[in-house]
C-alpha cells in the first residue's frame, strides 16, 4: 500500500519536476546583437516587475518565469515592436501590477486619489486642533 501511495506521489509530481527541467528561453539570458535594441530591450525590462519574484524587476530577476518574460521582450523588440506596446501587451496579460509605472484609469484612480484625500483631511483636522476661536479665552485652545 506505502508503494502505491508513493508511485501515485511520484507521478503527480512529475510535471512540477519537469517544468524545471525546461531550457531556459533563447534571449533569457542572451542580449541582442544590435546595441540600440538592446538598450530598449534592457530599459523596458528595467520597468517590469517579476511576478515571482515581487521585488525585482525582470532584468534582475533568476526565476524562470522572468526569463521568459526577458525572452518576450527581446524577441519582440527584435521584430521592432515598440516598447509601449510590448508593456501594454504584458499588462492585458499579467495584470496592472507587473508594471513599474502603473497607468491611471477606472480601476486604479483610487489609489492615486486616496494618498490626496488623505493629506487633505489629516491638514483639516490639524487646522481645527492648532488654530485659535477668536472667541476663546487666551488659555484654551480648540
Amino acid at each position: 500500500m506505502t508503494r502505491l501511495i508513493a508511485f501515485l506521489a511520484l507521478l503527480l509530481a512529475a510535471p512540477v519536476m519537469a517544468q524545471d527541467q525546461l531550457p531556459p528561453a533563447p534571449y533569457a539570458y542572451r542580449q541582442l546583437e544590435d546595441p540600440a535594441q538592446e538598450e530598449k530591450a534592457q530599459a523596458l525590462m528595467e520597468t517590469l516587475r517579476c511576478l515571482k519574484c515581487q521585488s525585482q524587476s525582470i532584468a534582475d530577476s533568476d526565476a524562470s518565469m522572468a526569463g521568459d518574460m526577458r525572452n518576450q521582450v527581446r524577441q519582440r523588440i527584435k521584430a521592432g515592436e515598440e516598447p509601449e506596446a510590448i508593456r501594454a501587451w504584458l499588462v492585458e496579460r499579467y495584470g496592472d501590477y507587473v508594471s513599474y509605472k502603473p497607468e491611471l484609469t477606472t480601476l486604479t484612480w483610487p489609489l492615486f486619489a486616496a494618498p490626496l484625500v488623505l493629506l487633505l483631511l489629516a491638514l483639516l483636522l490639524l487646522r481645527k486642533r492648532f488654530v485659535r476661536r477668536p472667541d476663546a479665552p487666551a488659555g484654551e485652545q480648540a
